[in-house]
């Protein structure tokens, strides 16, 4: 059983117009076996959330904590994280030429675990993953996401989740992009790693149409840095019919004339 562990987490970033506070104060458990929906407007600081518990360095943590199984995951570099048992799927996965699928993933295998997983194995696992995410087997051999379509790049976020079997993945709107078909897809691969190692799921989106496939647990709603309400998949649903109107200020009223 893992837990992460975020306590008040205030984060800024640096403007064009200065600091701006992003995190208002977010406090949030997650659990192994646990999937969690953020749910919020544009600009709400959902992706801040994930990129700031991740370790990205545009992002300043002014206060607050995260701590993974009582360990202080601030103190940790990026890849402290990784190997903690962190993992990010994220929004615009980037290309890194020169650098076939299956060196990265062998590569990220062995940092993750501290030793080369065994040759015959790996092979095996990586063909059957690939095979469950309907990814053609010469992707394996093509640079990481370069040429890749916005559907494939996010296949091969969720084959490195099923393959390097984090503690903790964070899905940041890993369904953006994705036609009905890959978003199948995707969200099968997300329950089979979760199935398979019991991880914690963070997921992040806009929209209720990945969590018909991915059912959460808990719903949060964020705006404006904070969250401002929680609940459970009936929650989503709410959201879905009624939009995000009643967390936003009112409009300021027409002076009349």
């Amino acid at each position: 059983m893992s837990t992460l562990e975020i306590k008040d987490l205030h984060v800024t970033v640096e403007t064009e117009q200065g600091t701006k506070e992003i995190l208002r104060g977010v406090t949030l458990t997650i659990e192994s076996g646990q999937t969690h929906a953020i749910m919020g407007p544009n600009g709400s600081g959902k992706s801040t959330l994930a990129y700031s518990v991740a370790g990205h360095p545009k992002y300043t943590v002014t206060s607050g904590t995260v701590t993974l199984d009582g360990e202080d995951v601030l103190a940790m570099s990026v890849d402290e994280r990784a190997r903690a048992g962190l993992f990010l799927a994220m929004q615009y996965p980037v290309e890194v030429p020169g650098v076939t699928v299956s060196n990265f993933l062998r590569t990220a295998k062995t940092a993750v675990d501290g030793e080369a997983p065994k040759l015959r194995t790996w092979v095996k696992d990586v063909k059957s993953a690939m095979a469950d995410l309907r990814m053609d087997p010469a992707f394996a051999e093509r640079n990481v996401n370069e040429g890749f379509s916005g559907g494939e790049k996010k296949r091969h976020e969720i084959l490195q989740m099923e393959l390097l079997k984090p503690k903790m993945a964070i899905l940041d709107e890993t369904d953006s992009g994705l036609d009905v078909d890959a978003l199948r897809v995707v969200s099968e691969g997300v329950n089979r790693a979760k199935e398979n190692t019991g991880a914690g799921v963070l997921l992040i989106t806009h929209y209720t149409r990945i969590l018909r496939y991915i059912k959460p647990d808990f719903v949060h709603v964020f705006v404006d840095g904070r969250i401002a309400e929680e609940g459970g998949p009936e929650l989503a649903d709410r959201l879905e019919a009624e939009g995000y109107d009643r967390f936003l200020p009112e409009p300021a009223a027409a002076v009349e004339a």
